[in-house]
């Protein structure tokens, strides 16, 4: 892997935190919502990742086939978010029979957001991305020092 294919791995790892930071922080500030749009509470979301794969037609990934027998599972391509799913399991029923989104029986639906997890993962997504600027910082870096060789 070249040094710029490093940079780009990192990257598209700084772009998937940025958008998992965003989905933890949009369930956090829906904690306390029992009515949506769709009607009911709000349900948790989350963020789908997987590996990034080159190009199948590009040059790199050509070159990688034809060195690596196929060039699959190949480390270092990055990743990608694939979508947001919904936690679709039922949240903590709370007596409350005045609430206006109350059931016949008087209970209220919340949202099945935990903060405490969702405190977690933001700081997990948190460390992710700091780890990801110190690679791209290390990476450019590196190429200072080449570019310095040649002084």
């Amino acid at each position: 892997m070249s040094m710029f294919g490093g940079i780009d791995a990192a990257a598209s790892g700084l772009t998937a935190e940025r958008l998992r930071m965003d989905v933890i922080s949009n369930n956090i500030a829906n904690v306390n919502s029992t009515r949506t749009v769709d009607g009911g509470p709000f349900k948790r979301k989350y963020v789908i990742f997987q590996p990034r794969e080159a190009e199948k037609n590009s040059f790199s990934a050509m070159l990688d086939g034809a060195m690596n027998k196929g060039g699959k599972n190949r480390a270092g391509d990055g990743v990608r978010a694939i979508g947001i799913g919904t936690d679709d399991s039922m949240g903590k029923l709370v007596y409350d029979p005045g609430h206006p989104d109350a059931n016949a029986d008087g209970y209220v639906e919340l949202p099945n957001v935990d903060i405490v997890t969702e405190m977690v993962d933001m700081i997990t997504a948190s460390r992710a991305y700091e780890a990801n600027v110190t690679t791209i910082n290390a990476a450019k870096s590196m190429a200072q020092q080449a570019l310095n060789i040649s002084k």
